[in-house]
Protein backbone atom coordinates (compact mmCIF):
# COMPACT_ATOMS: atom_id res chain seq x y z
CA UNK A 1 0.00 0.00 0.00
CA UNK A 2 1.33 3.47 -0.88
CA UNK A 3 1.04 6.27 1.20
CA UNK A 4 -1.16 7.90 -1.06
CA UNK A 5 -3.27 5.14 0.15
CA UNK A 6 -2.46 5.11 3.87
CA UNK A 7 -4.09 7.08 6.72
CA UNK A 8 -3.20 7.86 10.35
CA UNK A 9 -6.56 7.49 11.15
CA UNK A 10 -8.36 5.60 14.54
CA UNK A 11 -8.39 2.22 14.86
CA UNK A 12 -10.96 0.27 13.82
CA UNK A 13 -12.48 -0.68 16.97
CA UNK A 14 -12.35 3.33 18.41
CA UNK A 15 -15.56 4.61 16.96
CA UNK A 16 -17.51 1.84 19.66
CA UNK A 17 -15.17 2.20 22.50
CA UNK A 18 -15.14 6.07 22.51
CA UNK A 19 -18.13 6.31 22.04
CA UNK A 20 -20.63 9.22 23.14
CA UNK A 21 -21.82 6.64 26.58
CA UNK A 22 -18.15 5.45 26.88
CA UNK A 23 -17.14 8.73 26.93
CA UNK A 24 -19.09 9.38 29.99
CA UNK A 25 -17.50 6.51 31.54
CA UNK A 26 -14.08 7.22 31.08
CA UNK A 27 -14.29 10.55 32.01
CA UNK A 28 -15.62 9.22 35.84
CA UNK A 29 -12.82 6.68 35.46
CA UNK A 30 -10.01 9.36 34.96
CA UNK A 31 -11.20 11.25 37.75
CA UNK A 32 -11.01 8.01 40.02
CA UNK A 33 -7.76 7.46 38.17
CA UNK A 34 -6.19 10.40 38.76
CA UNK A 35 -7.51 10.31 42.56
CA UNK A 36 -5.34 7.69 43.36
CA UNK A 37 -2.11 8.76 41.39
CA UNK A 38 -2.44 11.96 43.88
CA UNK A 39 -2.52 10.05 46.91
CA UNK A 40 0.39 8.17 45.76
CA UNK A 41 -1.01 5.15 44.54
CA UNK A 42 1.13 3.54 41.76
CA UNK A 43 0.35 4.10 38.42
CA UNK A 44 0.04 0.17 37.24
CA UNK A 45 -2.16 -0.98 40.26
CA UNK A 46 -4.64 2.22 39.78
CA UNK A 47 -5.04 1.37 36.43
CA UNK A 48 -5.92 -1.93 36.78
CA UNK A 49 -7.69 -1.21 39.59
CA UNK A 50 -9.95 1.71 37.83
CA UNK A 51 -9.89 -0.28 34.57
CA UNK A 52 -11.42 -3.39 35.93
CA UNK A 53 -14.01 -1.41 38.25
CA UNK A 54 -14.82 0.00 34.82
CA UNK A 55 -14.28 -2.93 32.84
CA UNK A 56 -12.14 -1.11 30.59
CA UNK A 57 -10.83 -2.73 27.31
CA UNK A 58 -6.64 -2.46 26.80
CA UNK A 59 -7.66 0.47 24.53
CA UNK A 60 -9.43 2.36 26.33
CA UNK A 61 -7.18 1.52 29.50
CA UNK A 62 -3.70 3.55 27.41
CA UNK A 63 -5.92 6.17 27.46
CA UNK A 64 -6.61 6.62 30.85
CA UNK A 65 -2.85 6.22 30.72
CA UNK A 66 -1.57 9.15 28.42
CA UNK A 67 -4.42 11.21 29.83
CA UNK A 68 -4.17 11.20 34.02
CA UNK A 69 -1.58 12.67 36.37
CA UNK A 70 -1.65 14.01 39.22
CA UNK A 71 -3.39 17.19 40.66
CA UNK A 72 0.45 18.24 41.18
CA UNK A 73 1.87 17.12 37.71
CA UNK A 74 -1.16 19.10 36.58
CA UNK A 75 -0.40 22.39 37.96
CA UNK A 76 3.47 22.20 37.16
CA UNK A 77 2.84 21.52 33.77
CA UNK A 78 0.46 24.93 33.62
CA UNK A 79 3.02 26.49 35.38
CA UNK A 80 5.53 26.09 32.79
CA UNK A 81 3.99 26.60 29.78
CA UNK A 82 5.53 28.97 27.67
CA UNK A 83 2.60 31.31 27.01
CA UNK A 84 0.89 32.36 23.69
CA UNK A 85 1.07 35.96 24.43
CA UNK A 86 5.05 35.95 24.35
CA UNK A 87 6.15 32.99 21.82
CA UNK A 88 6.63 35.74 19.19
CA UNK A 89 10.75 35.47 18.65
CA UNK A 90 11.24 32.18 20.92
CA UNK A 91 13.15 29.57 19.76
CA UNK A 92 11.02 26.22 19.68
CA UNK A 93 12.38 22.81 19.99
CA UNK A 94 10.12 20.40 18.07
CA UNK A 95 9.69 16.62 19.54
CA UNK A 96 9.52 15.55 15.85
CA UNK A 97 7.31 12.12 15.63
CA UNK A 98 5.17 13.31 18.64
CA UNK A 99 3.62 16.85 16.90
CA UNK A 100 3.62 15.09 13.50
CA UNK A 101 1.89 12.18 14.10
CA UNK A 102 -0.40 14.14 16.43
CA UNK A 103 -1.32 16.07 13.49
CA UNK A 104 -1.78 13.85 10.63
CA UNK A 105 -4.16 11.63 13.56
CA UNK A 106 -6.68 14.61 13.81
CA UNK A 107 -6.22 15.89 9.93
CA UNK A 108 -7.38 11.89 9.36
CA UNK A 109 -10.13 12.86 11.81
CA UNK A 110 -9.14 10.62 14.14
CA UNK A 111 -9.95 11.07 17.61
CA UNK A 112 -7.84 13.45 19.72
CA UNK A 113 -8.38 13.93 23.73
CA UNK A 114 -7.86 16.33 25.71
CA UNK A 115 -6.36 15.03 29.31
CA UNK A 116 -6.17 16.11 32.74
CA UNK A 117 -3.30 18.48 31.69
CA UNK A 118 -5.29 20.36 29.11
CA UNK A 119 -2.68 18.63 26.33
CA UNK A 120 -4.10 17.24 23.34
CA UNK A 121 -3.42 13.69 22.92
CA UNK A 122 -4.05 10.75 20.80
CA UNK A 123 -3.58 6.75 20.59
CA UNK A 124 -1.47 6.74 17.52
CA UNK A 125 1.65 5.37 17.39
CA UNK A 126 5.22 4.74 15.84
CA UNK A 127 6.55 1.32 16.93
CA UNK A 128 10.34 1.48 15.46
CA UNK A 129 9.11 2.33 11.81
CA UNK A 130 7.28 5.51 10.55
CA UNK A 131 4.98 5.22 7.69
CA UNK A 132 4.26 8.50 5.36
CA UNK A 133 0.57 8.69 5.13
CA UNK A 134 -1.70 10.88 2.84
CA UNK A 135 -1.69 13.84 5.63
CA UNK A 136 2.29 13.68 6.16
CA UNK A 137 3.07 16.86 3.58
CA UNK A 138 -0.48 18.56 5.05
CA UNK A 139 0.50 18.18 8.68
CA UNK A 140 4.19 19.72 8.09
CA UNK A 141 2.20 22.59 5.62
CA UNK A 142 0.19 23.47 8.89
CA UNK A 143 2.68 23.40 11.56
CA UNK A 144 5.00 25.63 9.20
CA UNK A 145 2.30 28.10 8.75
CA UNK A 146 0.88 28.31 12.08
CA UNK A 147 4.67 28.58 13.15
CA UNK A 148 4.63 31.78 10.77
CA UNK A 149 1.85 33.03 12.44
CA UNK A 150 3.08 33.08 16.13
CA UNK A 151 6.15 34.51 14.38
CA UNK A 152 8.09 32.34 16.47
CA UNK A 153 12.24 32.38 15.52
CA UNK A 154 14.62 29.40 15.05
CA UNK A 155 12.80 25.74 14.85
CA UNK A 156 14.47 22.50 15.80
CA UNK A 157 12.71 19.45 14.90
CA UNK A 158 14.31 16.25 16.99
CA UNK A 159 13.71 12.85 15.34
CA UNK A 160 14.65 9.60 16.29
CA UNK A 161 17.42 8.32 14.56
CA UNK A 162 16.70 4.75 15.69
CA UNK A 163 13.56 4.80 13.73
CA UNK A 164 12.88 3.57 10.31
CA UNK A 165 12.30 6.32 7.31
CA UNK A 166 13.24 8.96 9.86
CA UNK A 167 16.09 10.39 7.07
CA UNK A 168 13.27 9.83 4.58
CA UNK A 169 11.26 12.16 7.11
CA UNK A 170 14.44 14.55 7.78
CA UNK A 171 15.13 15.27 4.02
CA UNK A 172 11.30 15.99 3.39
CA UNK A 173 11.13 18.67 6.12
CA UNK A 174 14.40 19.96 5.08
CA UNK A 175 13.09 20.20 1.55
CA UNK A 176 9.62 22.03 2.77
CA UNK A 177 11.24 24.04 4.86
CA UNK A 178 13.89 25.79 1.84
CA UNK A 179 10.59 25.38 -0.57
CA UNK A 180 8.79 27.94 1.91
CA UNK A 181 11.91 29.82 3.59
CA UNK A 182 11.47 28.41 6.98
CA UNK A 183 14.27 28.40 9.38
CA UNK A 184 14.33 25.07 10.33
CA UNK A 185 16.85 22.74 11.75
CA UNK A 186 16.15 18.86 11.20
CA UNK A 187 18.28 16.68 13.59
CA UNK A 188 18.37 13.00 14.23
CA UNK A 189 19.21 11.55 17.26
CA UNK A 190 19.76 8.57 18.97
CA UNK A 191 17.04 9.26 21.79
CA UNK A 192 15.58 12.70 21.22
CA UNK A 193 12.96 12.19 25.00
CA UNK A 194 16.75 13.19 26.46
CA UNK A 195 18.23 15.66 24.08
CA UNK A 196 14.66 17.54 24.84
CA UNK A 197 15.09 17.18 28.55
CA UNK A 198 18.24 19.00 28.92
CA UNK A 199 17.75 21.90 26.08
CA UNK A 200 17.53 25.33 27.67
CA UNK A 201 14.62 26.76 25.89
CA UNK A 202 11.19 25.82 24.69
CA UNK A 203 10.26 22.93 24.36
CA UNK A 204 7.18 21.11 22.04
CA UNK A 205 6.06 17.61 23.25
CA UNK A 206 2.78 16.01 24.72
CA UNK A 207 4.98 13.26 26.04
CA UNK A 208 4.24 13.20 30.06
CA UNK A 209 7.95 12.08 30.62
CA UNK A 210 9.11 15.09 29.02
CA UNK A 211 6.60 17.70 30.00
CA UNK A 212 7.59 17.12 33.65
CA UNK A 213 11.66 17.15 33.03
CA UNK A 214 11.50 20.47 31.26
CA UNK A 215 11.02 24.22 32.64
CA UNK A 216 9.60 25.61 29.67
CA UNK A 217 7.15 23.93 26.97
CA UNK A 218 4.52 25.09 24.44
CA UNK A 219 1.64 23.48 23.12
CA UNK A 220 1.79 23.69 19.36
CA UNK A 221 -0.20 21.33 18.92
CA UNK A 222 -3.36 22.89 20.01
CA UNK A 223 -2.42 26.26 17.80
CA UNK A 224 -2.33 23.87 15.06
CA UNK A 225 -5.51 21.65 15.18
CA UNK A 226 -7.57 24.58 17.17
CA UNK A 227 -6.15 27.24 13.66
CA UNK A 228 -6.38 24.90 10.96
CA UNK A 229 -7.94 21.81 11.08
CA UNK A 230 -11.67 22.41 10.87
CA UNK A 231 -14.21 19.66 12.57
CA UNK A 232 -11.40 17.87 14.24
CA UNK A 233 -12.69 14.81 16.55
CA UNK A 234 -11.68 16.59 20.08
CA UNK A 235 -13.07 15.34 22.71
CA UNK A 236 -12.63 16.35 26.49
CA UNK A 237 -11.83 13.80 29.21
CA UNK A 238 -11.82 16.38 31.80
CA UNK A 239 -14.67 16.56 34.55
CA UNK A 240 -16.52 19.65 32.95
Amino acid sequence: MGHEERSRGDHPEDEQLFSGSQIEKLRVALKDYCWLLTRGYAQVSSLKLVGDKFQLTQRQRMLLMRSGCTDEQRQRRLDKHHPLSIIAGSSLYLDGFNILISIEHALAGGFVFIGQDGCYRDLASVHGTYKRVQQTQEAIRLVGITLQELQVGNTTWLLDRPVSNSGRLRDMLVEIAFQNGWDWQIHLCQSPDEELKRITGTVVSSDSVILDAVDDWFHLSQQVIDRHVQNANLTDLRDI
